[in-house]
C-alpha cells in the first residue's frame, strides 16, 4: 500500500515514519512531485486537516493522510490553536511563536495546556478522521533542544521533562501525534 503523508514538515515526517509499518510505503509531498503550498485556510485543526489531505487526493490522486496540530492554551482561551504555527507571524518561526506565548502568559498564573492533532486519511474516496490530546503544561522558560516547535516549553502532564528533552521513541509513546498516527496505523492494519 501506497499513502501519501501530506506535509513539508520533514520533523514530523521522521516522527510519523517510525509508527507506519513496513508494508506501507510512505511518500512524501516531495515525492509525488508537490511543491506548492497546500491551503490552511479553516477555522478548526480538524478541518484544515481534511482541506489538505483533499488537496492532494483532488490534484493528484493518491490515497492520502495529512494532520494538523495545535497548542491550546486555556488562560489564552485555547489560543494560539489553529493558528499555532503562525501566532506570531507569517513566517512561521518557532522561536517568535515561543517568545510571543511566553510573553502572553507571563502574567497568568494558569499554564495548562493541550497539543491536539487530528489527521485525516482519505482512502479509496472514503474520509475517516483520528485525533490525538496530550495534557501538560507551559513552562515559565525553554528547556532541551530536541523536537521541535512548541517542545521546548511544553512538560506534558506526570513528566518532568519537556517534549525538547524527551528521547523520541516516549515523545511518540504519550504524545499527540503519536496517540492520532497510533489510531491511523490501527486503522490501516485491519483493512491492509
Amino acid at each position: 500500500m501506497q499513502l501519501v503523508f501530506a506535509t513539508n514538515n520533514t520533523n514530523k515526517l521522521k516522527e510519523v515514519q517510525s509508527l507506519i509499518p513496513k508494508h506501507i510505503q510512505l511518500l512524501s509531498l516531495q515525492d509525488i512531485g508537490c511543491f506548492e503550498d497546500i491551503p490552511e485556510t479553516q477555522n478548526t485543526i480538524e478541518a484544515n486537516a481534511i482541506q489538505k489531505a483533499e488537496y492532494v487526493k483532488n490534484k493528484y490522486g493518491y490515497n492520502c493522510f495529512a494532520d494538523d496540530t495545535g497548542l491550546e492554551v486555556k488562560a489564552l482561551n485555547n489560543a494560539p490553536g489553529v493558528y499555532s504555527a503562525r501566532y506570531a507571524g507569517l513566517q512561521r518561526n518557532a522561536t517568535d511563536n515561543m517568545n510571543l506565548l511566553l510573553k502572553n502568559l507571563a502574567q497568568k498564573t494558569d499554564r495548562s495546556a493541550q497539543f491536539k492533532t487530528v489527521i485525516a486519511l482519505y482512502l479509496n474516496d472514503t474520509l475517516k478522521t483520528f485525533e490525538g490530546i496530550c495534557k501538560g503544561e507551559i513552562t515559565t522558560n525553554k528547556h532541551g533542544d530536541k523536537g521541535f516547535g512548541y517542545d521546548p516549553i511544553f512538560k506534558p502532564n506526570n513528566h518532568d521533562t519537556t517534549f525538547a528533552q524527551m528521547e523520541l521513541a516516549l515523545k511518540n509513546q504519550i504524545g499527540h501525534r503519536g496517540i492520532a498516527t497510533t489510531k491511523l496505523v490501527s486503522f490501516l492494519s485491519k483493512i491492509s
